[in-house]
């Protein structure tokens, strides 16, 4: 059987240490790609390695942040479409039916598409906390540029936009010290974009901010229906709210006036 002809398409990828994930990232999308640019930040372990095995064009860089890093990826590419994907994300057998039957009908016809992301958390997949989750990511490439801060960065397009059928399956975390760290870390870089751009800390929202998303996940998403997953979920994006809101405080308290 003769193998389908790549789409007119580049798979961007930003990774480092992604060794356990890249692969199947990779064989998810290879068949449909004209072009595969992986953008390393100083891997350690074989991430480089597994990359080139698919044909990758790997470059290695410092690491600027998310979204610059992702920018970088994004003006690396040279198709006119360009898919973007995290390393511990693959498409489903039906999503990649669905982008390549989007390019069968000729160019396409919107500027954008997104793709729903399937969460994979502790060893199940999610139904109702992080869902649907719908993430722009097949985009033209001329209209397409990466925003936001120092985390939590989201891709724009200059046009309408339209969703595909299928699922974006993410292996989000296997242990839950690794969801705690990075909510940690992830809650300080929000604060820094916040610092940054000098908004006041408000004592408020220090209470008001984690209650607010426990609420919202916790009962309006029900993601206790997802059992202690999704408790977890919700008291972890809590916890995310209240030390964006305590770093922000600490770094108010330390440069405040001690003779004030």
């Amino acid at each position: 059987m003769t193998a389908a002809a790549p789409l007119p398409l580049s798979v961007a990828i930003i990774a480092r240490n992604e060794e356990a994930n890249l692969a199947r990232c990779l064989a998810s999308a290879a068949d449909l790609a004209a072009e595969i640019v992986v953008l390393d930040s100083g891997s350690t372990d074989a991430t480089v390695a597994v990359a080139e095995r698919f044909g990758a064009r790997v470059e290695v860089t410092d690491w600027p942040g998310f979204t610059a890093q992702k920018n970088r990826a994004l003006a690396a590419c040279s198709q006119p479409w360009v898919l973007s994907l995290d390393a511990d994300e693959a498409l489903s057998p039906e999503l990649a039916a669905a982008i390549r039957a989007l390019f069968a009908r000729g160019t396409p016809p919107l500027q954008g598409y997104l793709l729903n992301r399937r969460n994979r958390y502790l060893g199940a997949w999610l139904r109702h906390a992080w869902t649907p989750e719908w993430r722009l990511r097949l985009v033209a490439r001329a209209q397409a540029r990466w925003v936001g801060g120092r985390v939590h960065e989201q891709l724009t397009v200059a046009g309408p936009t339209g969703r595909l059928a299928g699922d974006l399956l993410h292996e989000s975390y296997q242990r839950l010290d690794d969801h705690l760290h990075r909510t940690l870390d992830y809650a300080r870089l929000g604060a820094e974009d916040l610092i940054a751009r000098g908004q006041p800390f408000r004592a408020h929202k220090l209470l008001l901010s984690p209650l607010g998303r426990l609420v919202r996940i916790l009962i309006i998403q029900q993601s206790w229906r997802d059992g202690w997953r999704g408790i977890l979920i919700a008291a972890s994006s809590a916890l995310a709210a209240f030390a964006k809101q305590a770093f922000v405080l600490e770094r108010r308290l330390r440069n405040q006036d001690p003779s004030a």
